[in-house]
């Protein structure tokens, strides 16, 4: 552990304790359950003590609680991403044949690998994000690609070539 862990700690500590009741009320108001609101201060909190890249973030923060929010707000997000992920993985589960039901190691596995996938693909705009999975998922040219978005092949090229690097960086940042 660094010598600015100890310290760190303290301070998310500190913040925990001035903040976490105005913070499980922000949330509670937003996302009407209040244990969902207790899981997602926790994570608000681990992921401050988690963080490695926020080396005296909390320190220069002058308003906590827009900060906190802002943290609060991300993680929402991405619960509800995942939560309306998992809905349409089990939908298209129900939709499926007994006999080619998949194990629950491996539906779980599928599901991780999809939550990756559509964090990996958030981060994208909208057209190049369809024009990315129009040529993954559907094997469209780039022609009907292009006519489809209404954009130039140039354009469609280009989409192509951000968002392909872009899952390439985010696979090495992540270790994918």
């Amino acid at each position: 552990m660094t010598s600015q862990g100890p310290i760190r700690q303290l301070e998310v500590g500190d913040l925990y304790k001035e903040q976490h009741r105005w913070l499980r009320g922000w949330l509670r108001s937003r996302v009407d359950c209040s244990q969902l609101a207790a899981d997602l201060v926790q994570d608000v909190f681990l992921r401050l003590l988690g963080s490695t890249d926020r080396q005296g973030r909390i320190e220069a923060v002058r308003e906590p609680r827009s900060f906190l929010a802002t943290v609060a707000r991300r993680l929402m997000i991405d619960h509800f991403r995942r939560q309306r992920l998992e809905r349409a993985w089990l939908q298209a589960l129900a939709e499926v044949p007994e006999a080619l039901d998949i194990s629950a190691e491996d539906r779980l596995i599928l599901m991780e690998t999809l939550v990756e996938l559509d964090a990996m693909l958030a981060a994208l705009g909208d057209k190049v994000r369809q024009a990315f999975l129009l040529s993954q998922l559907d094997g469209m040219t780039y022609r009907c690609i292009a006519q489809t978005l209404g954009v130039s092949l140039v354009t469609v090229n280009r989409y192509i070539a951000k968002a392909s690097r872009h899952c390439m960086l985010y696979s090495l940042e992540h270790g994918l």
